[in-house]
């Protein structure tokens, strides 16, 4: 099949020199996907792990315990891409205030693609369609305070951009010029509601997620809110009742490829490469999720288990390891507020669940004392080791 690049170069000029900045065509791509046995096989197969996923939302016994942290991990996963060094743990020590182990500015922008992405799917479930204008608005939560807020959150950009490099002439990729982005961006708006054609829900995520990084439309937070666009788009399609699929941890572990992907599309329109990893991604990706839900599952109930032969404090050391699920770094003040039980026995429950061996203390001091549930954070933090250069 004839290979051909998917777009055209305009020279831009820049303070010193010339550079040829990428805008891409339209999608769909042209010519069209050729859907070999195995490409469709491949597709088929990412189907049903979606399908899947979305059945662990109705097997859960609190969907959002896992949400709220499985977010998070996503958080961290996808700002690590970016560079950040911030873990799960320093997210968690920053919502409660006290100090992470990491600058702030990591911390927060992974606090911010927490919010942002809330943000997209409260609008989404208002029945907001997935638009220019909401994308905006997600990229305003996404840089609204910390790294890039000087960077005009909720505009797209005004002026060149690149990628790798340190400037366009040596960069490794050059974006479309600033004139050229609401043209673009309109037209991928246009493929996103299915014009000039409909397509298929995940074939659409995995197109449109290269065109926005082809585009890079905002001065910051691309990487992150292509990432994002992933898994609204599954939500607003209804393939997801929940937003479980994050493929940032597959992204991150095979990034080298991942990069060279996007660029081989660019460059000779080998859309059936990327399709092939994009559908392998949502594939691992999926089994793992189920695979850590099913495990946070049976890990809180055999703890429910020891907690239930507790006799009369039963009942309220139950309630605080219910809270530590959504929390699994809590201070035992904040424990006493998602509860509502007195700072007593909010004490002696945590005492109960120490010496059970479900809590273990991180502090050792008489106020503001700092538990974590550690067996569940465990499970959780598993991909979230930093990146090696």
């Amino acid at each position: 099949m004839k290979r051909t690049l998917q777009g055209h170069y305009i020279t831009v000029s820049t303070v010193d020199e010339k550079a040829k900045a990428f805008v891409p065509s339209p999608l769909p791509p042209r010519p069209p996907i050729d859907w070999t046995p195995e490409l469709r096989s491949k597709f088929d197969q990412a189907w049903l792990s979606l399908g899947r996923l979305d059945s662990v939302s109705t097997l859960l016994p609190d969907t959002s315990l896992f949400l709220y942290m499985y977010i998070r991990k996503e958080a961290v996963l996808s700002s690590m891409i970016e560079g950040t060094q911030s873990s799960l743990s320093d997210l968690l020590l920053f919502e409660l205030d006290q100090e992470p182990g990491v600058p702030l500015d990591d911390v927060r922008e992974v606090s911010n693609y927490v919010a942002a992405l809330n943000h997209g799917l409260s609008r989404l479930a208002e029945g907001f369609p997935l638009s220019l204008r909401l994308i905006k608005e997600i990229h305003g939560v996404l840089l609204a305070k910390g790294r890039g807020s000087n960077q005009t959150p909720g505009e797209f950009r005004r002026s060149q951009n690149w990628i790798g490099g340190t400037r366009p002439g040596n960069a490794a990729f050059v974006p479309p010029p600033a004139e050229q982005v609401l043209e673009c961006m309109s037209q991928l708006e246009l493929f996103l509601h299915d014009q000039p054609q409909a397509t298929p829900v995940l074939l659409k995520a995995a197109l449109a997620h290269v065109q926005f990084e082809t585009i890079h439309p905002f001065l910051d937070g691309n990487g992150r809110l292509g990432r994002l666009l992933i898994t609204l788009l599954l939500c607003e399609q209804k393939v997801l009742s929940e937003p479980m699929l994050y493929l940032s941890l597959y992204f991150k572990t095979h990034r080298r490829y991942y990069y060279e992907l996007l660029n081989n599309v660019r460059m000779t329109g080998d859309w059936e490469a990327w399709l092939d990893f994009f559908a392998e991604a949502v594939i691992v990706t999926s089994a793992q999720a189920v695979e850590a839900a099913r495990q946070l599952l049976d890990m809180s109930n055999e703890d429910r288990l020891k907690i239930s032969g507790l006799g009369r404090a039963a009942a309220s050391t139950l309630q605080v390891h219910r809270a530590l699920m959504e929390h699994p770094i809590a201070t035992s003040g904040m424990l006493v507020e998602k509860t509502g039980i007195t700072p007593a026995t909010v004490n002696k429950a945590l005492g109960h669940l120490e010496r059970l061996g479900i809590v273990r203390e991180l502090t050792a001091q008489k106020r503001n004392r700092l538990f974590s549930y550690s067996g569940y954070l465990e499970i959780l933090n598993r991909g979230t080791e930093p990146l090696l250069a």
